[in-house]
């Protein structure tokens, strides 16, 4: 029997150790490693190599949905499975649209969550069952040329990945030298990416990007 390879992807230490847990229970499974933070989320898949990676949308540093991009630009083989408590249609459109090969709600069963291991690993795509059709629906027909998104709304539309990363970490409460810092790049390059999301979105103090941020999930206020 050959083993499926999953990492897991949150930043609660309690979350990862109880999926964890779950997924030790099933003999075709094998967790190989967990990650809490965006960028070690990257460096983790490149190093454990798994077949599946269950990742949450809220991760600090580099939010889940900016890391299945970059994963499935650099580790394609790598499938990603969204474990996450959002069920909105803009959320899973934004996954599906990524190249994610499953999205399952944090309140699922624990064979909703094998079945999307699996059904990621043959190359499958898993949708819990409590995300309503209209949503598959409505982004076929965007597929196909339906109904567009509110401009503006999408920041994946309106925001280069560096802008995103970026706006994640201003939103984040990070000065402008501690993002050079946490990016290895100068402060002037900071500057002039910060101006140019500002000017992308037409917002122009910090306040307001947060907001944006939040709206549109690229961060989340936790409780």
């Amino acid at each position: 029997m050959e083993l499926i390879r999953v990492l897991i992807i949150d930043d609660h230490e309690l979350v990862r150790a109880g999926i964890r847990a779950l997924l030790e229970k099933s003999e075709d499974i094998r967790v190989v490693g967990e990650a809490g933070e965006g960028h070690e989320a990257l460096a983790s898949i490149r190093k454990t190599n798994p077949d599946v990676a269950l990742l949450d949308i809220s991760l600090p540093g580099l939010n889940g949905l900016e890391v299945a991009a970059k994963a499935r630009r650099d580790f394609p083989r790598v499938r990603i499975v969204f474990l996450s408590m959002h069920s909105n249609e803009e959320y899973v459109l934004q996954a599906l649209k990524i190249g994610a090969s499953g999205y399952v709600l944090k309140q699922a069963s624990t064979r909703e969550l094998e079945l999307a291991v699996r059904s990621a690993k043959k190359g499958e795509t898993f949708l819990s069952p409590a995300i309503s059709n209209t949503v598959v629906q409505d982004y076929m027909a965007r597929l196909k040329g339906g109904r567009a998104r509110k401009a503006g709304v999408n920041p994946f539309e309106v925001l280069t990945s560096r802008q995103r990363e970026i706006l994640q970490l201003i939103a984040e409460g990070l000065s402008s030298k501690e993002i050079a810092q946490k990016l290895g790049l100068s402060i002037n390059t900071i500057e002039v990416h910060r101006a140019n999301l500002m000017d992308r979105l037409n917002i122009h103090d910090i306040a307001g990007l947060v907001r944006y941020a939040v709206q549109t999930g690229i961060i989340e206020v936790k409780g």
